[in-house]
């Protein structure tokens, strides 16, 4: 009689662990910024054949592209990629944009999209601000590299394709004000 029992409590341990042992390598395989930050700074490109930095910026990429909106957003933020994008060609740099842009737009507009209208509100004044601290102002180079020009051109597209009637509503203050930035640069 006791058998069948201990044998049923094995099993469950059995079927326990095994559920454990994937919840932990689950949690140890997601992405976070810090572990995005950790592998560039570990991976450096200088030296390294271009087929060997093609996969590093592949996998930074797709890594990056697992972060949801909030993180991804704490990660340019913390400027933690900045490190590394600067040792990257400009080929590289726009193939790294090429991977990397359309779902962070994505996300975005995601994120807006399912924004309240106080808080898109609060977004777009605080956003607003800080580009009339800016306006007029003249970068070093007055003319807009390509990479500038590809993160707007992917920005309006995704904001055209992507965004509610709401969302271009509340966001119209912030493309006017940024196309007086950028009539200043020119």
């Amino acid at each position: 009689m006791r058998l069948p029992w201990f044998k049923l409590t094995g099993i469950l341990v059995v079927i326990w662990l095994i559920a454990g042992s994937v919840i932990f390598f689950a949690r140890s395989a997601k992405v976070t910024p810090e572990s995005l930050a950790a592998y560039a700074e570990s991976h450096s490109l200088a030296g390294k054949a271009d087929a060997e930095r093609a996969k590093i910026i592949e996998k930074m990429a797709a890594q990056m592209n697992q972060l949801g909106y909030e993180e991804r957003r704490e990660f340019r933020m913390g400027r933690k990629l900045d490190g590394f994008f600067r040792e990257l060609k400009p080929d590289e740099q726009m193939r790294f944009l090429d991977l990397t842009l359309p779902t962070g737009f994505k996300q975005m507009m995601e994120a807006l999209n399912k924004m309240t209208p106080e808080k898109r509100q609060q977004f777009v004044d605080k956003a607003l601000a800080d580009m009339k601290k800016h306006e007029g102002e003249q970068p070093p180079d007055a003319e807009l590299d390509a990479n500038a020009r590809k993160i707007i051109d992917q920005g309006f597209k995704s904001f055209y394709s992507e965004a509610s009637a709401d969302v271009k509503m509340d966001v119209a203050p912030l493309i006017e004000q940024l196309q007086k930035n950028l009539q200043g640069r020119r």
